[in-house]
Formats: C-alpha cells, sequence, structure tokens
C-alpha cells in the first residue's frame, strides 16, 4: 500500500513497544501455570504476544480442554505480573522518551492503542509515568474486536480527528501490523519478542530495531507529498 499523505498523527502499541512487559507478561503466564500444576511452554504461550484476552482464553481452552481452570488461571497471572510490575521490574523500552519529546516539538498528535485491559493499561502507564503524554488511549475494553482487527487503531484515529491515511502506527507484534494494515495505516513494526517475518516484511511500512530509529523515519514521512 502506498501513502501520498503525510503523518499527522503518531499511535502506538503499549506491551513490547512503549513498555518493557512482553517478557514479564511470559513469566507470569508460565508461573501462573505452574501455581495451578499445569506446565505451560514458553512455545505456547508465545502465541499470546499481542492477543486480546478472549484469543488468548480461546487458545488456552481449545489447547488444555473445557475442563482448564480459565478464570484462575488468568486472575493468577494477572496477579503476578502486577507483581513482578510492582517490584520494579517493568521498564521503558529505548528510546521513549525522545521519541515523545520529538513530537511535541513537532506538535504531532499521539494516542495508544493497546490489546491490554484498561485496569492494566493505567497501571502501568501511570508507573511508568507517561500516561499524560498521549491525547487518547485505547484498550482492549473499549472496542468490540481486538488486534488483529482493525478497532482499536480505528478508534484511536477518530478520537484524535485524524484520518488512518494521515496515521503511523508503531508496533511489535504479528497481531498488532496486521491491525494497522487492516486500518489502511503505515505502520513501523519494532520486533521485541517476535521476530520479522516474511509477511511482516511484506505488509511494514519499515522493520527497524529501536524506537530511535523509528524516528529517524518520521520526518520523511511528515514530508509525504
Amino acid at each position: 500500500m502506498t501513502f501520498a499523505t503525510p503523518v499527522e498523527a503518531v499511535i502506538f502499541d503499549m506491551d513490547g513497544l512503549l513498555l518493557d512487559t512482553e517478557s514479564l507478561a511470559m513469566a507470569a503466564l508460565v508461573s501462573a501455570g505452574q501455581a495451578l500444576g499445569y506446565d505451560m511452554k514458553d512455545e505456547f504461550c508465545y502465541l499470546m504476544i499481542g492477543a486480546p484476552a478472549d484469543k488468548c482464553r480461546a487458545l488456552v481452552t481449545e489447547t488444555y480442554g473445557a475442563d482448564f481452570p480459565l478464570e484462575r488461571y488468568f486472575a493468577t497471572q494477572e496477579q503476578h505480573l502486577r507483581e513482578l510490575v510492582d517490584a520494579g521490574k517493568m521498564q521503558l523500552k529505548s528510546g521513549v522518551i525522545e521519541i515523545l519529546d520529538e513530537l511535541d516539538r513537532q506538535g504531532i498528535k499521539r494516542a495508544i492503542a493497546t490489546s491490554s485491559s484498561r485496569l492494566r493499561t493505567d497501571h502501568h502507564l501511570q508507573l511508568a509515568g507517561i500516561a499524560h503524554r498521549f491525547q487518547q488511549i485505547v484498550t482492549r475494553d473499549d472496542v468490540t474486536r481486538g488486534k488483529p482487527h482493525p478497532d482499536p487503531y480505528l478508534k484511536a484515529a477518530s478520537l484524535l480527528g485524524v484520518t488512518p491515511d494521515r496515521c503511523l502506527a508503531l508496533e511489535d507484534s504479528y497481531n498488532g501490523v496486521r491491525a494497522a494494515v487492516a486500518a489502511k495505516m503505515r505502520v513501523i513494526m519494532i520486533p521485541d519478542l517476535l521476530p520479522a517475518t516474511d509477511e511482516m516484511r511484506n505488509v511494514a511500512h519499515r522493520i527497524v530495531a529501536s524506537l530511535h530509529d523509528a524516528l529517524t523515519h518520521l520526518q520523511e514521512l511528515r514530508q509525504a507529498a
């Protein structure tokens, strides 16, 4: 997809993109399974990266059966994750403050579109000290369909008052990239736990190593004719 419009807004994913939380979430998924007597393999937990809660629940049920204590498992996982976060294990990803400062200087609107719940999102962003840096925050609780559907990105663009073709999405997960592409936005992928695939290389505007690298592409997109 080609674009002839400049970027007027940037929409960020949260987990694995702004906050270094994906490895913590993985650890919590594994430890929650162990607490309930299940051996949750890393390979299985990777399938839940970037997926909304309803999709994660479906994956667990399909894999471990209808008798699996689903609600206890995810409640335990949420507790374990919060304990890790509150213990200071969560960090900002490299380049977050720099790119937000640059967006401030250029007067570019920004939002978050995340697969996390409102409760988790608000807690993490407040703890990280960056909640006030975004004009809009869209969570899984705010849309009917989560990623890979375009709904979170379309809602964020609408709240910002910017058309999708004038938005740049920044993502680390496959489902996030798919959601942004389905919303007809340019998307830069910054892989975290999941490496870029041929599919991602075919649909993303760029694949870069960090938010620092994404920032170098912002000016060219601002000047698109």
